[in-house]
């Protein structure tokens, strides 16, 4: 595996390889959001989302505007940008949002370094899942066609289970898996998803290339990254959110960090 980070110290990389006993420490398990964090399909739900408003005389919105309106329960989303559900109730929008985004989700694509983050994190030798509030099957439709399927150990999509939430979900996931809380890293794209996190017991970090502006995610107190490829050191022990409970404190590593980190995000 090519690492992206000049001057990292062996140790490191041979811990983020998955070549040291230590690794044990870091998460070991990563649970993967799909819209807007590996499904690049932002884009397509704001074009969709303004469609839907200039049918009916309401004001678009651009891509600043949106991520800093979208949010979760979706009715509060679509009061807040002009709909009025007395003339169109919410579940004649959500139907109409719905079919045209199955109609044209063909158009999106992974996020750029998705399928290498989720092949490296396979090839470290921890496990990983995909939790999604996006109906089962056609997470399994799309994964498979993105041929990732063999690389999750979980697909928990909404109907599977029967559950009415991403937190429902959530919880169901993390007690399927072999590895303890501390253990868990989930990764999304959205406050929702530091919620359902939290919810969990599961630690959150979150990417700022989806639905939601860094900004607002930066408010949560979790790492926020802005690429995919900026994960991956925080998987192992040897980042400094490990220095409170790892006993493998390294001058090399505080000299690297200093160098390679942002100290806001550290």
């Amino acid at each position: 595996m090519d690492l992206a980070w000049q001057g990292l110290p062996a140790i490191l990389e041979r811990c983020i390889l998955g070549e040291e006993e230590s690794m044990s420490e870091g998460y070991r398990h990563v649970i993967w959001d799909w819209n807007g964090t590996l499904f690049d399909d932002t884009a397509l739900c704001r074009g969709i989302v303004n469609t839907m408003l200039e049918q009916r005389g309401l004001t678009p919105l651009d891509s600043d505007q949106y991520r800093n309106v979208f949010g979760f329960p979706i009715q509060h989303y679509y009061t807040h940008i002009g709909f009025d559900f007395t003339q169109d109730p919410f579940e004649r929008l959500s139907q109409e949002f719905t079919e045209t985004y199955e109609a044209r989700r063909h158009e999106c694509s992974l996020h750029a370094e998705a399928r290498s983050m989720i092949e490296g994190v396979a090839s470290s030798g921890r496990e990983q899942s995909l939790l999604s509030a996006y109906p089962h099957e056609t997470l399994l439709e799309l994964i498979h066609a993105f041929d990732l399927a063999p690389l999750f150990n979980h697909v928990v999509g909404l109907d599977n289970i029967h559950a009415h939430s991403k937190v429902e979900q959530g919880k169901y996931l993390v007690n399927q898996l072999s590895h303890a809380t501390d253990e868990v890293l989930l990764v999304g794209d959205t406050i929702h998803d530091w919620e359902v996190a939290q919810e969990m017991g599961v630690a959150c970090c979150l990417v700022a290339h989806g639905h939601q502006a860094k900004t607002r995610l930066q408010q949560l107190g979790v790492p926020v990254v802005e690429a995919l490829s900026e994960i991956l050191p925080l998987l192992s022990p040897y980042h400094p959110r490990y220095f409170s409970r790892t006993r493998y404190h390294s001058q090399a590593w505080v000299r690297w960090g200093a160098q390679h980190l942002d100290p806001c995000q550290a």
